[in-house]
């Protein structure tokens, strides 16, 4: 049986971004795998709750996805709000999914508190990004599944065809 792979909403078109955009990734192989039935998509805010569009968010003090999953670290959204349970909920419910569709890999949107899988803003509102994973890419990587952000498309289909 093909692999599934669990890929962010805004990745394949979805307007569901804090500012209701999309990250649309135009790339042959994902729309066939689209078109085979092996896309996955989900957007961990939305199936949280979040409405689009919706105030920004960051995980703060310039920590990561492991210190959210961990209780030592908050996702502040730019008013102020604490939304870190939103965001734990969003992440497990892309684990639970991926879990569901068999998915070991994840195509994840860069930079997102959620879906950041190699980059992700530091917290400080001002556009300024650090290394890190988000809590969604944090807790797929903590149970198996392989993550990927939009510029590893490349290295994300070697691996599927090898495995």
């Amino acid at each position: 049986m093909p692999k599934k792979i669990l890929v962010s909403a805004c990745l394949v078109g979805f307007n569901v971004r804090y500012n209701a955009s999309n990250k649309k990734v135009t790339n042959a192989t994902l729309q066939r795998w689209q078109q085979e039935g092996r896309v996955v998509v989900c957007c961990p805010e939305l199936a949280a709750g979040f409405s689009t569009p919706r105030p920004p968010a960051e995980i703060a003090a310039a920590a990561s996805g492991a210190d959210v999953l961990a209780q030592q670290a908050k996702v502040i959204d730019a008013a102020g709000n604490d939304v870190t349970a939103p965001y734990l909920l969003g992440a497990q419910l892309a684990l639970d999914t991926a879990r569901l569709h068999d998915c070991r890999f994840a195509l994840l949107s860069d930079r997102s508190p959620s879906c950041g899988s190699q980059i992700i803003y530091d917290g400080s509102f001002n556009g300024k990004t650090q290394p890190g994973h988000g809590v969604t890419a944090e807790l797929l990587r903590q149970n198996g599944v392989e993550v990927f952000s939009e510029h590893q498309i490349d290295e994300l289909i070697a691996r599927v065809e090898s495995a």
